[in-house]
């Protein structure tokens, strides 16, 4: 039966908006321990599990993002009779390869962990290599749900994921540091107990294929699924490049004023609570690329150009309005809202930096949505390259403006001005290159009223005077509303949007 484009516009809406509200829960459990973890393992101690995390995020999140991508083009190309086969295929390739990840971590964490400034770390380095095994074989699954446009199944697994993640981290980290002061070991030990229990349930669920024949061989997935890596290595270098570096910056400049590198740990916690708030409008924008790259590569295989273009330039401007949303938030209430999730001195140290940083980061999330763009329409060197300038970029800045420099709070600002500058050039670059491709971005008043609409907004949230934390989530409604307001005022939001969202909703087509 063939399915109208409208019926099919509205699946993949409704599908949308699940893995969206799974992301949304995402943000939230990971709000709820972020504001745990510091008040059970201390500023201190929080610092040296961002690091952990932050070593680890670095090397199993380009494979987790590969697994998910490679494997939803891999199924999506298949047909009923080959799709099994092909599943188990791929799922072979992916599992033979976290296991090798796994094991070499596990081997070189003493190194990394040295490289860094932070010997002390290396014990939860080397747990965290099961979570690199589990999440290895986890991820596959995922991209088989990603494929078959199975999106509320994906959601679901996503909110439990999330919750045992969440979960593992705290009940691990208030076990451990109670009876054997091994808060950072423990929670990392109920992270791996998490990935258990979710790749678990994944295999009863979805299940790995059975032999038989593939849409396609071995060496045409790695083609695709390795370039793929390749850029995903790059994105995660400039995703936490900038606290790594901080790390080691501010664990020398520790040692020059005669402490020990532990003493980073307090710097290092504040600047990942600025991450905390960064990240946001990327780990919400996750959502869109997850919708977006299936259907740009169902055009693109067939050659309709228009629709490439219908696609890309909604979503871009789509990723645009909910990143300015997000960023008028945290850019015009930074120091509030660190005083209201991480306490005093971690607004002390990290207020300033989450101003810089915010705005940085929204440049970052539509970065993000753009190399999704590039690797579903076959460009994944290009994106690659625009990644790896921003590395380079990011890191050489780092250099320049933070080693070197007196052990204390301006080293958390350097270090923001540094990664906002490379972030930008990375945006604007990539931007060029979906345009080329594509042969559409996001429309320029698109972008020229979101700025407006998110000046505004935080213009007003740095106007608000400080009245307790008490009114800081009735703060956040009002700045908010005031992006709302200005979007509707100047006709970027109207409603065909609303129209729109209504149809994705209703159960029926219109």
């Amino acid at each position: 039966m063939v399915v109208p484009p409208e019926e099919h516009t509205r699946r993949a809406g409704r599908g949308g908006l699940a893995v969206a509200f799974a992301k949304i829960y995402f943000i939230l459990v990971g709000l709820a321990q972020q504001i745990a973890l510091p008040r059970l393992l201390g500023l201190d101690g929080y610092g040296a599990l961002a690091s952990v995390l932050s070593i680890a995020g670095i090397t199993y999140n380009p494979v987790t993002t590969t697994s998910i991508q490679s494997v939803s083009r891999a199924v999506a190309q298949a047909s009923p009779a080959t799709e099994a086969g092909t599943i188990r295929r791929v799922f072979t390739v992916h599992a033979a390869f976290a296991a090798l990840l796994a094991l070499g971590f596990f081997l070189l964490a003493p190194f990394v962990a040295r490289s860094v400034g932070a010997d002390h770390v290396v014990l939860p380095l080397r747990i965290l290599s099961a979570v690199m095994l589990l999440y290895g074989l986890y991820t596959p699954l995922i991209g088989v749900l990603n494929g078959q446009r199975k999106f509320v199944l994906q959601a679901a697994l996503d909110v439990i994921a999330a919750t045992l993640r969440s979960t593992g981290l705290i009940v691990g980290a208030l076990l451990f540091s109670r009876h054997a002061n091994l808060g950072v070991e423990g929670a990392t030990v109920g992270f791996a107990i998490g990935a258990a229990l979710i790749l678990g349930a994944a295999l009863a669920l979805v299940g790995i294929g059975r032999a038989g024949q593939s849409a396609l061989s071995v060496r045409a997935h790695l083609l695709f699924a390795l370039p793929v890596l390749l850029g995903q290595i790059l994105f995660n270098l400039l995703l936490q490049a900038d606290l790594t570096l901080l790390r080691r910056f501010a664990s020398e400049a520790a040692i020059a004023r005669g402490m020990s590198a532990a003493a980073a740990d307090p710097l290092v916690g504040a600047y990942r609570a600025t991450q905390l708030f960064s990240f946001l409008p990327y780990q919400l924008l996750i959502a869109v690329t997850f919708i977006l790259f299936p259907m740009l590569a169902a055009a693109a295989r067939d050659g309709d150009r228009q629709a490439v273009a219908r696609y890309v330039g909604t979503g871009v401007r789509l990723a645009l309005v909910l990143a300015g949303l997000m960023v008028s938030v945290t850019a015009g209430l930074s120091d509030r809202l660190l005083l209201l999730v991480f306490g005093a001195q971690a607004a002390a140290l990290g207020g300033p930096s989450l101003e810089l940083l915010a705005v940085g980061f929204g440049g970052f999330a539509i970065f993000g949505v753009l190399t999704t763009v590039l690797n579903s329409l076959k460009h994944e060197r290009e994106s690659a390259i625009v990644t790896g300038v921003a590395v380079a970029l990011v890191v050489a800045l780092c250099y320049l403006r933070v080693r070197g420099a007196p052990f204390g709070a301006d080293l958390l600002l350097r270090t923001a001005q540094a990664t906002a500058a490379g972030l930008f050039v990375a945006t604007l670059s990539a931007a060029f290159c979906v345009y080329r491709a594509a042969g559409a971005v996001a429309p320029p008043l698109a972008l020229l009223r979101v700025l407006v609409a998110a000046l505004i907004a935080i213009g007003v949230g740095r106007a608000l005077p400080h009245a307790g934390n008490f009114f800081t989530p009735v703060y956040a409604i009002l700045v908010a509303s005031a992006y709302v307001l200005t979007l509707l005022v100047t006709r970027e939001l109207g409603p065909r949007d609303l129209g729109t969202l209504r149809a994705v909703v209703s159960k029926r087509v219109r």
